[in-house]
């Protein structure tokens, strides 16, 4: 229920903003973004302590507690519907568009009538847009590239805001007393940044109830088929799921096969028939006899090689050094000490300082760097140096409270410092020198060409202040490509100047890639996992950058924040 009233609460916040409504739309988004990372079912929050429970959910307020109780009771909310009537539009869908915002959204639908993304490709393909006020050709162009950006990555769906809807499902299916085991396999199991569909695997002695209980689970939309043992369902984010029951010796061979992606399974199959084996999702058999199944580690173990973690498992040589013993010691998801993107209410973050520090230390964080846009992305209320030295004195501040408190926590000054096009900093340097960690973006001028903007980075990469170039590509994933630069450029640059890479950890950044992890590592330059947290629910989201990183191989060395704050501080510049 969480994505569905997220998805409610987002196209709400665009309605308002659509209508011209003051200072609502905004509480509606954040709202949105809350439910969206929101791991427990409001349903469950609900029937433990009723609207007053609900309240407590970050950036959920009376009326909107109100209008999940309204959801929860009528799965129907009024004044949601009532929107809708006014602007029948699909604002997901057209709001997918890189640079199609709620304007020109109701622009579209007031001149050309445009309700959805099929109407506008044919508008767009005939020429109609470059007529309108306020748009033109360049828009025209823009929104049919966008379109086709989005084509090639229709069916697949990002980890990080796929993973709590996957995580309630697997966790109510475990309750289930028919059922003695549970785990998720496939594309999500090895932590891939997109996933198609959601593969369970179960164990039980009733099988039938657990695939009744399975497709009457309110997510489900539509179901493919039932059996006795395998249940193929649609659900209501769009995704195919598939819950099959084995056997109890088969489970570790289901589980290796339906966890390794294609490459990975291929490899192995043909390590089995070179030893006299044959392997499939039943089992490891030396002609008709079973020798191995009944857990994964005994699998690999049988065929000469150490257990891998579901994410090395993508046949880039981890077969290979698995059985040598030189598989890496990935850094773990409990790893991470610190957080070096933070954004606060002193720019477009929805929280104090003070509140994102709490909310670190619960996530289990010892520190975080405050890290608030600066002057030339104005949209976001950006600082400029007298405002970044304003904000170092409050860290100041709030840091002795803490102290005072004997709270073992660390504020750190910092600041998301832009790069222009020429790649100088849009503040000085001697407020930059002022600061503990400098991280350096490029927000601005995607389209130049390569070698430009390869320059333009690698410029500021120069600044004996810059210790970190966050989302060095840009890509936003199923939204905007990343911009044309030479990574492996980059990461020479990298290591000449000391310059740290960030594994930019939100959910549809993950930014680097792994293919670039693995390279940086090779050359060995060093990174850090952020979370580029706009709200306190967003700390959780590092969990995925760490996925990220053990993807790209990476180990507790190789990641700065991994360690104390002291230690850090030493690595960079």
């Amino acid at each position: 229920m969480n994505s569905e009233l997220s998805k409610i609460f987002f196209e709400m916040s665009v309605l308002m903003n659509m209508k011209g409504v003051q200072f609502k739309p905004r509480a509606f988004e954040k709202a949105a973004h809350s439910l969206g990372v929101l791991e427990e079912d409001v349903r469950e929050i609900y029937s433990r302590g009723g609207i007053k429970a609900l309240e407590d959910i970050p950036g959920v307020g009376a009326g909107i507690a109100e209008r999940i109780e309204e959801y929860i009771k009528t799965r129907h909310i009024k004044d949601y519907s009532g929107l809708k009537k006014q602007i029948p539009v699909d604002v997901e869908g057209l709001k997918a568009i890189e640079g199609v915002g709620p304007k020109t959204i109701l622009l579209l639908y007031e001149k050309l009538g445009i309700k959805n993304r099929e109407q506008l490709e044919r508008a767009a393909r005939a020429g109609k847009l470059r007529d309108i006020e306020g748009l033109g050709e360049k828009t025209e162009q823009k929104v049919l590239k966008g379109i086709e950006f989005l084509k090639q990555t229709h069916g697949r769906f990002i980890l990080g805001f796929t993973m709590p809807t996957v995580r309630d499902i697997v966790e109510r299916l475990i309750k289930v007393e028919e059922v003695e085991r549970v785990e998720f396999a496939g594309s999500i199991r090895r932590m891939q940044e997109t996933v198609g569909d959601l593969d369970i695997l179960a164990i039980s002695r009733h099988p039938e109830k657990v695939m009744d209980f399975f497709v009457s689970m309110p997510e489900v939309a539509h179901v493919y088929g039932k059996g006795e043992v395998k249940t193929f369902v649609r659900l209501k984010n769009g995704m195919d799921a598939d819950l099959q029951v084995v056997p109890p010796r088969s489970f570790g061979a289901a589980l290796q096969y339906f966890t390794g992606d294609k490459y990975h399974n291929i490899q192995l199959r043909e390590a089995a028939i070179r030893q006299g084996y044959k392997l499939n999702e039943y089992g490891l058999y030396e002609g008709e006899k079973f020798v191995a199944g009944k857990t994964e580690e005994e699998v690999y173990k049988k065929l000469g090689f150490e257990w891998m973690p579901p994410e090395l498992r993508t046949n880039y040589g981890e077969l290979e050094a698995s059985a040598s013993g030189k598989l890496p010691h990935l850094v773990g998801y409990g790893d991470l000490k610190g957080d070096l993107q933070v954004q606060t209410d002193w720019t477009d973050g929805e929280n104090s300082i003070e509140e994102m520090a709490k909310a670190a230390r619960k996530q289990g964080l010892e520190y975080i760097c405050i890290t608030d846009h600066t002057k030339r992305l104005a949209m976001t209320g950006g600082l400029d140096d007298g405002k970044v030295l304003r904000q170092a004195e409050e860290i100041d501040r709030i840091n002795a409270k803490l102290k005072a408190q004997n709270e073992k926590f660390r504020i750190l000054k910092g600041t998301e410092v832009d790069i222009l096009k020429d790649g100088s900093l849009d503040l000085k340097d001697e407020t930059l020198a002022k600061l503990d960690v400098v991280g350096a973006s490029v927000h601005s001028h995607f389209n130049l060409p390569e070698e430009e903007q390869t320059e333009r980075i690698a410029r500021a990469m120069e600044n004996p202040n810059v210790d970190i170039i966050f989302h060095p590509t840009g890509r936003i994933i199923q939204k905007r490509e990343a911009y044309k630069v030479n990574v492996e450029a980059l990461i020479a640059v990298a290591k000449r100047t000391g310059t740290v890479l960030e594994i930019n950890a939100y959910p549809d950044r993950l930014d680097l890639k792994d293919e670039y992890i693995r390279k940086a590592i090779d050359a060995g330059v060093k990174m850090s996992v952020d979370s580029d947290a706009h709200s306190t629910a967003h700390f959780q989201f590092l969990e995925y950058g760490i996925a990220q990183a053990r993807r790209g191989w990476a180990e507790k060395k190789d990641i700065i924040n991994a360690h104390s704050w002291q230690e850090m501080l030493k690595m960079l510049k």
